[in-house]
């Protein structure tokens, strides 16, 4: 093997970060315990601090993102007053029909989210349930159970009514820790 080619190998190994102490053609063989072996050490190098550029040197900040308890609480009168608005302004001159309150639960409980989410209430995870149902005199029942902090997590509860329908929106708040 020439002397050029020679250099040329040893200077893409050293561009690698690995420099063979043997050129490609020298073996030693090594006697470890009556075996022979075939072996080639190679040496990894690091850069010189002087040669690294500045952007590496930055430091980062880390920061303790693990709190004990949320340091804003959730606004249960604020969410109180957007379950009213937005259960009067979309049903108070409505008539029930099965078919179009089915679809109005799931309109009026992504605008509630949105209305909610748009506060900027940080950690809290949200939980928007609205019914609808014919008022026709008789009496419904909804229960809810849910395992959660009652230092954190709150709830917003909200009724309406018209001659010919009710509606109830809650809106559970449980904080991600």
């Amino acid at each position: 093997m020439s002397d050029i080619a020679k250099d040329k190998t040893a200077h893409s190994l050293k561009k690698r970060g690995s420099v063979s102490s043997l050129n490609s053609h020298e073996f030693r063989r090594k006697e470890l315990h009556g075996r022979i072996k075939d072996c080639v050490s190679t040496v990894s190098y690091m850069d010189e601090p002087s040669q690294r550029d500045d952007a590496s040197r930055l430091t980062v900040q880390m920061e303790n993102t693990y709190q004990l308890g949320p340091t804003r609480h959730f606004p249960v009168v604020i969410v109180n007053h957007i379950l009213k608005d937005v259960l009067t302004n979309y049903l108070q001159e409505e008539l029930y029909e099965p078919e179009l309150c089915r679809q109005m639960t799931k309109t009026i409980s992504e605008v509630i989210k949105a209305q909610i989410k748009d506060l900027m209430i940080p950690r809290y995870k949200l939980i928007v349930i609205v019914h609808i149902g014919q008022l026709n005199c008789q009496s419904i029942l909804i229960g809810s159970r849910c395992l959660w902090n009652p230092k954190s997590d709150t709830f917003s509860s909200y009724v309406f009514r018209n001659s010919s329908l009710f509606a109830l929106a809650n809106v559970y708040a449980v904080y991600f820790e």
